[in-house]
This record gives C-alpha cells, structure tokens and sequence, in this order.
C-alpha cells in the first residue's frame, strides 16, 4: 500500500497543503478499502499465540477504567529471560470481554502482510515510524475518556462502526514526556474544548488527527475494530541529541563550569562560558557533517520490517512472491448481496448487477456469504458437491471477496 492508495480518493498534495499537521481529516471508503489489513480470524489466530503477550501488549478496558493485570492475567516466565511478567489467561480475557471489556492490541504493526501495509505507507511518505495498536470494543462500552496523543493518528476502521467524537482543543505538539503525561483527566475534560465534528467510521474509513488534537470514541455497531497507526516523526529534540553526540569531540564541552562562590564575578564567568557554548552550537548545527547526519537520520526514520527469505538466502529455492503465496483465507466484502431464485435458475443479486449461479452455487453463496471470512477448505468441508475453488474465483472477479 502506498500513501495516495491510503488516502483515496484525496491526492496527496491535497493532504500535505490542507490537512497534514494542520486539521482532522475523515476519508470514506468502502467495505473492501482494508479488508485485506486485518480480520476477526486473524484477532483470533493472534490471540491464539498465548506466549507472545503480557499485560502490556495485551490490555482490558471497562467503561474507561483499565483492568488491573491480576484478573486478566496469570504469573509466568518470559519468553526472552527468566524474568517473570503478567500472561493473559483465555478464559479470564473471555469473562471480561463478556463484560463488555474492549481489548487493546499493542505494537501490532508488523504481525501480519495486511497490519504492515499500512505502516509502510505512512513511513514511506516521511512521515515517521509508524506504530499500531488494534482496539476491538463493543456497543455502548466506551474504552477511554477524551484525550490526545503525542503523535499523529492514522486510523483504519475494518469491522463494524464507531462514533469518534473529535473536540477543537490541540495541545501544542506534545511529546512523550512526564511533562505531558502527568496531565489529569480534569485537565483534559476543560482543555478539550467545544465538540467539533462527531464521525461515524465505517468499514473502509480513514481518520486523520494531528498530534495533540482531543478526540474520543465509542462503537456503534455491536462489535467495532479499528486499527491506530501512530506516525512518531522526528522532531527538535532529536537535533539536540544529535548535537549532543558531536560535541562529546569539542573540548570546551568537556572542561568543567566555573566554580561559584556567590560572587558577581564567578556568575558573570559562568554567564560567558554558557554564552560562548550556546554559539559553538549554532555553528555546529550549520556544519554540513552535522546537518549530513540529521538529514540521513530522518530520511531513514521508520522501522525495519520483513525481508526475510531463509531458503532464499541458502540458494535453495527462488525468492519468495512479495505477497507470501497464496492466501489462507477470503474476506467477505459482499454489502448484501444474496442468491435468489428466478423461475428455475439462481442469480447473485449484488450492488453492482447479477452473477449467474448454478444451484448447487446457490446453495453454497448463501452459506458462504453468511460469514465474515472463508477458506477454501472450510467452503469444501460445508459443502462437498460445489466446486470450492471455481466458486470462491467468481466472487472475487465479482469484486465480493478480498484475500486475506
């Protein structure tokens, strides 16, 4: 996926002059826009691998309040050390979900082809590192209070719909600071301001909000998944630890202060010294080594993900398609669509037209476009007498399936 691709129908230029650090932005999209980024069989086959999380990469949320560790999660030994962490427990997650608990999937963005697409969209624009986080929440169960984010957001709605209410207050480019993240909720109640916009996302949209700018959302369908990419770009303070490394080679940064002793003299010493040190930065942060460096440093700001071909790497086999063979499984993307009888023939009737089906198709549509995704041998399995694969190829040419 690329930028202009993310953002369509809207060019890029458009988004950079109007929109990007400057104003929210709601794109609409259809049901097939990202139905290839992530699906409820993936949530599940993720939260399947019960050693890759803990308490921090996994988290509950009730009506805004977080659920302590200790009654999601069970004492065991990480994967990488011996330290023990908190390893969340199916049926104590399967109760608090019950409950209404949203779950929060943490640093998701490269677990599976779909989730990294997007970020590498973002980071191929420049516009930083690309972190994500998966929210699946449940009708009229709010998981957080009104805040902001100490980076930009770029979310993808790919099941069900959400209200996101979006307020007029910005907090000036905040950073992830304690400075920032000391603030209390009363504080952000008050600094939220006026309601601005309030957007229903909806399979296929795309939401775009600024660093620091308030927002809040609560899902409207029964069941809502949207994806969170946090573009984390560089900024000034990465210019000053960038300084920080060069003057470690400047003498005048390693000798000692002047030594107070409460005299005029002595803070008039140390008022030249911090003076004559603040001007060598200003000629450093001219010079073309430094500025090589910091223009290379946010050229390559975003993360390293995929690549790896171990059979390839042996000469043992060919290097592997870019979209990892064929796909596991088909999302639905049918808007409705349902076979229907005409006298003593079967049709498809979808948004776009009608696809001729035999009755024994008929029979297996029906059943197949009931669910939100498929596999050829799940499809094989309800039904034997359909020809699983002929099937499955004349939906997706029908544009009602997308391979996940």
């Amino acid at each position: 996926m690329t930028l202009s691709q993310l953002l369509a129908p809207m060019p890029v230029e458009q988004f950079f002059a109007e929109y990007h650090d400057k104003l929210p932005l709601h794109l609409k999209g259809d049901a097939a826009k990202f139905a290839a980024v992530f699906s409820w069989r993936q949530i599940n086959r993720l939260l399947d691998m019960t050693h890759v999380w803990s308490s921090h990469s996994l988290q509950l949320v009730l009506d805004g309040k977080p659920i302590p560790a200790e009654q999601y999660c069970t004492r065991a030994t990480g994967r990488d050390a011996n330290a023990q962490l908190q390893q969340p427990v199916t049926e104590r997650v399967r109760e608090w979900v019950a409950k209404g608990a949203s779950i929060v999937m943490n640093d998701v963005d490269s677990l599976t082809p779909g989730l990294a697409s997007v970020s590498d969209a973002i980071e191929s624009a420049g516009l930083g590192k690309a972190q994500a986080n998966v929210y699946i929440s449940w009708q009229s169960h709010k998981a957080f209070p009104a805040h902001y984010d100490t980076h930009d957001v770029w979310a993808v709605q790919v099941e069900g719909e959400k209200y996101w209410n979006i307020w007029e207050g910005r907090a000036e480019w905040p950073i992830s600071h304690p400075l920032w993240r000391s603030q209390d909720q009363a504080h952000h109640e008050q600094a939220k301001g006026k309601l601005r916009a309030k957007i229903l996302m909806k399979p296929g949209d795309l939401l775009y909000l600024p660093r620091g700018w308030y927002h809040d959302a609560l899902a409207e369908a029964p069941a809502s998944v949207h994806v969170a990419y946090g573009a984390h770009a560089p900024n000034g303070m990465d210019v000053m630890n960038i300084l920080m490394e060069r003057v470690l080679y400047e003498t005048s940064f390693r000798q000692p202060l002047p030594r107070q002793d409460g005299s005029a003299a002595a803070k008039f010493a140390l008022t030249q010294r911090a003076g004559q040190l603040g001007a060598r930065i200003a000629e450093l942060a001219k010079d073309p080594k430094v500025m090589g460096v910091l223009e290379k440093f946010v050229a390559d700001f975003r993360f390293q993900r995929g690549g790896n071909d171990l059979l390839a790497w042996r000469g043992m086999a060919p290097p592997a398609s870019e979209d990892g063979g064929e796909a596991a499984a088909w999302r639905i993307v049918a808007g409705g669509a349902k076979p229907v009888r005409r006298g003593s023939d079967w049709v498809l009737k979808t948004t776009s037209g009608t696809l001729a089906l035999s009755p024994i198709e008929a029979e297996a549509a029906q059943w197949l476009l009931a669910r939100p995704d498929i596999t050829e041998a799940e499809l094989r399995r309800a039904h034997p007498t359909a020809d699983a694969p002929a099937l499955l190829a004349k939906l997706r040419d029908a544009a009602l399936l997308i391979a996940t």
